[in-house]
């Protein structure tokens, strides 16, 4: 049984929901913390009084959003599968999120630049382990176990995310109607190529 937030913790949940649907809107320059507290209905003094900065309170909502993704993104690949099965199993879980969910993991390359080097570090770092490191898992045993052929494991992985990542546009979901449709077309594109099978013998 989970139990229930303590008045500090509800504000902070709070001021978390109402930045992210902002900073999903909007280009992180655009936000301001005036626009966070009325958002939240908080004074700027309790906002500041939870977060001492509008960077914070960014990098403060990534991280706990990359760290609950590599949590469930590490369950799906731990099952048992092929290189195929596990990679359609992770997909499977990204697309299945809310799209408020998908699209926060997207801020990370809108926004990087805005950030000094430490921020900007970090930032690259939580993304790493949340996903591309968990697809270079699944890819170096599928390379292992013969299923792949040996390749850049770190490179393979991020063809895979961009992969992934086109199949979340509006064209693509208006082309690829369901999440079956964009799991198939992904893994079929990352096995197997786009070039046509030659029928000959």
């Amino acid at each position: 049984m989970h139990q229930p937030l303590t008045k500090s913790q509800a504000t902070i949940a709070k001021i978390l929901t109402a930045s992210e649907g902002l900073f999903l809107e909007r280009n992180y320059a655009e936000v301001t913390i005036d626009q966070i507290a009325q958002a939240c209905q908080l004074t700027k003094g309790a906002l500041y009084h939870h977060f001492a900065s509008k960077e914070e309170l960014y990098l403060h909502l990534i991280h706990e959003d990359l760290t609950a993704k590599r949590n469930l993104f590490s369950q799906a690949i731990s099952l048992p599968g092929t290189c195929r099965e596990r990679l359609e199993r992770l997909t499977r879980t990204f697309l299945d999120l809310p799209p408020n969910k998908r699209q926060l993991i997207t801020l990370i390359r809108r926004d990087i630049n805005v950030f000094k080097t430490a921020s900007r570090t970090r930032l690259i770092s939580l993304y790493q382990l949340s996903l591309p490191s968990i697809v270079e898992t699944v890819i170096r045993d599928g390379i292992r176990d013969g299923e792949l052929k040996p390749a850049d494991v770190r490179l393979l992985s991020w063809h895979f995310v961009a992969m992934v990542e086109v199949i979340l546009n509006a064209y693509a979901d208006k082309m690829l109607v369901d999440v079956q449709t964009k799991l198939d077309h992904s893994l079929e594109l990352f096995f197997h190529g786009a070039a046509r099978r030659s029928t000959k013998r």
